[in-house]
């Protein structure tokens, strides 16, 4: 295995991406999927110890390379900056294919809470012309095959939304309508938006099912492909729930839970096979 650091952005040295990369088997012709990997932490942190390298390792025996997003946080840079650094590492994962023994076509997305935002954006906002304006690239070159937003933030509603994480992102503490609007993303979901596998747990309290419900909600109204996992157990952050991630923390470990990692790389493997 090859683990390597790539700077997305030379003005940025916090915005880079962990590699992941199984080694090749000699003579045999097997194109691996990619993963993008979006830890979470509201965006005032990226929670790359728990929700970064142990997925992208979860993930490498289903079949993929993995890279781990850094992004800004810490109110460093406003949206869409974080969705225009996920589109450089879409970018980086397609333009190296060859090189990473990937297939193109086979380049999936996960996050978790705030990056499960960042994911359900980048499946859902691929094609704001910010980011056109800012990379040169292929119409569509950044949409991931599918998403996976894992206990994701997703709306801005004041009922059940994690406001602090939209707080972050804007960089004020009073967003606008307008900006909460344009981030709250079953408000953008349209035949454009890439397939989805989406898991919550009922008794989230720190961003809660509600979330997962209308992004669900809204795949459903625009006829979207979409799997949804609601387990009635388990805490904000649980990750892996196992082990690994569990840091002996009550709650971070279910077994029920912990099979979310399987059925997503199922689900993926039918979107690769409906697409061919």
């Amino acid at each position: 295995m090859i683990v390597k650091k790539i700077y997305l952005d030379e003005n940025k040295k916090d915005v880079c991406l962990d590699a992941y990369l199984a080694d090749s088997v000699p003579d045999y012709d097997y194109k691996r999927k990619a993963i993008l990997v979006i830890p979470g932490g509201g965006y005032s942190r990226v929670c790359s110890d728990r929700e970064g390298e142990p997925i992208a390792m979860a993930f490498i025996p289903y079949g993929y390379q993995a890279f781990v997003l850094h992004y800004s946080v810490g109110r460093k840079e406003v949206f869409p900056s974080q969705l225009i650094e996920a589109s450089l590492a879409m970018k980086h994962i397609r333009d190296n294919a060859e090189e990473y023994n990937i297939d193109p076509d086979s380049v999936f997305a996960v996050g978790f809470s705030a990056g499960g935002h960042l994911t359900a954006s980048l499946g859902t906002l691929w094609h704001l012309k910010e980011i056109y304006d800012a990379i040169d690239m292929p119409y569509g070159y950044n949409k991931p095959t599918g998403i996976m937003p894992i206990y994701p933030v997703i709306s801005a509603d004041a009922g059940f939304g994690h406001l602090p994480s939209f707080y972050n992102l804007f960089g004020t503490d009073t967003p606008t309508q307008e900006q909460l609007d344009a981030a709250s993303l079953e408000k953008h979901v349209d035949e454009r938006t890439s397939p989805a596998f989406l898991m919550h747990t009922s008794e989230d309290e720190i961003v809660p099912v509600e979330n997962s419900l209308v992004f669900a909600k809204a795949m459903a109204k625009a006829g979207l492909k979409f799997e949804l996992h609601i387990y009635p157990e388990g805490q904000h952050g649980i990750a892996l729930s196992n082990p690994i991630t569990s840091i002996n923390v009550e709650g971070f470990q279910d077994k029920s839970v912990a099979k979310w990692v399987s059925a997503a790389a199922e689900w993926a493997e039918r979107i690769v096979a409906e697409n061919k």
